[in-house]
């Protein structure tokens, strides 16, 4: 017979309850990404501070630490590629010249070349050309002399001592004063036959024949003089004008076409004789003036640049050809010098 329960059993309930939690754990994922951003802006900063703290050497030699090397090219990585190889801080076109051997031509050594031909510079800087060592060279016209056109023994052993490689007759063996003084021989010798070409050019022309005494070609400190000059009964210019008559003019022009063959500068003056003027306020010294502009016009209207005019000067009676004749004709004159590109010192044109 079962048992029974008695009134006061009890029946156990048990009851189960989950706790919700809020904000429950969502992983790391943002903790690298933060991470990840400090570092780039620390990486930012360092940069902007060694670009602002370092020289542009210093930053070149930094760029070129961290440029690996391109085993394909001739020069650093980056040959044929959009920076062409050189880092942005190069100057110029972006193309390689971090690493590579650069073969860059110098300044090219001068020389003094003495041209001996009148229509060329007569002295002037040219490069020099230099063979293989122990080859002549090219120009071995150019020697030391004496004024006299004898070898300068002296001059030589001078420039010897200065150059001690180069062979005897080279230019580099010769000294400033042998240079000078072979480049003014050289000089004295194309206006001497500058000067031989024009008085054959007027002998030679019948409508000038009769005017060659009156042309008178000399070799002065400054140069080569040319003084046309009057004649009794042959004047150049009209009494008391400046206006130059029609065989006055075809000399002008066979003088200009003459020295239009060299680059000399020139200097024109005019000469009176010491005849006053009468009755007027004009005087010599404008008549003189007025003639050796005159000249200058004439020369210039027959080829002689206008760049080559270095002075124009009226004299007056001051510097007469003849001192004994005051009055002779031939003091009255127009002189056409020739300057020499490098006069001596202390001269004064006249």
């Amino acid at each position: 017979m079962a048992k029974g329960r008695g009134k006061g059993d009890g029946v156990t309930i048990i009851i189960k309850r989950e706790e919700v939690v809020e904000g429950g754990h969502h992983g790391g994922a943002w903790k690298v990404a933060y991470a990840d951003f400090v570092t780039a802006m620390m990486a930012f900063f360092l940069l902007m501070w060694l670009l602002n703290a370092t020289t542009e050497e210093q930053r070149r030699g930094i760029a070129d630490y961290f440029a690996p090397t391109n085993v394909f090219g001739q020069t650093q990585t980056g040959s044929g590629e959009p920076f062409g190889g050189r880092t942005p801080h190069s100057s110029g076109d972006m193309a390689s010249d971090t690493g590579a051997v650069r073969v860059e031509q110098g300044p090219i050594p001068v020389m003094q070349d003495i041209e001996e031909d009148y229509t060329d510079t007569i002295a002037r800087q040219v490069p020099r050309r230099e063979g293989p060592e122990g080859s002549e060279d090219e120009n071995p016209r150019t020697t030391a002399h004496n004024p006299d056109g004898h070898p300068g023994d002296a001059a030589e052993a001078r420039s010897l001592r200065a150059h001690p490689d180069a062979p005897p007759g080279d230019p580099r063996a010769m000294s400033d004063d042998a240079l000078r003084a072979e480049s003014e021989r050289r000089e004295r010798a194309a206006l001497e036959r500058l000067a031989d070409q024009l008085r054959e050019a007027v002998a030679s022309d019948p409508a000038l024949a009769d005017l060659a005494r009156q042309l008178m070609v000399e070799q002065v400190p400054e140069g080569l003089r040319i003084q046309l000059l009057d004649a009794d009964r042959q004047p150049l210019f009209a009494s008391g004008s400046a206006g130059a008559n029609e065989r006055a003019r075809l000399l002008f022009q066979r003088v200009a076409q003459i020295i239009g063959r060299v680059p000399n500068a020139v200097a024109v003056t005019g000469h009176t004789d010491s005849t006053p003027f009468r009755g007027s306020d004009r005087t010599n010294w404008d008549l003189s003036a007025d003639r050796a502009n005159a000249a200058r016009r004439l020369l210039m209207d027959n080829g002689v640049a206008e760049g080559r005019i270095r002075s124009v000067a009226g004299m007056s009676d001051r510097d007469p050809l003849l001192p004994a004749e005051p009055t002779a004709a031939a003091n009255r004159r127009v002189g056409i010098t020739l300057l020499r590109q490098d006069p001596p010192p202390g001269t004064m044109h006249r």
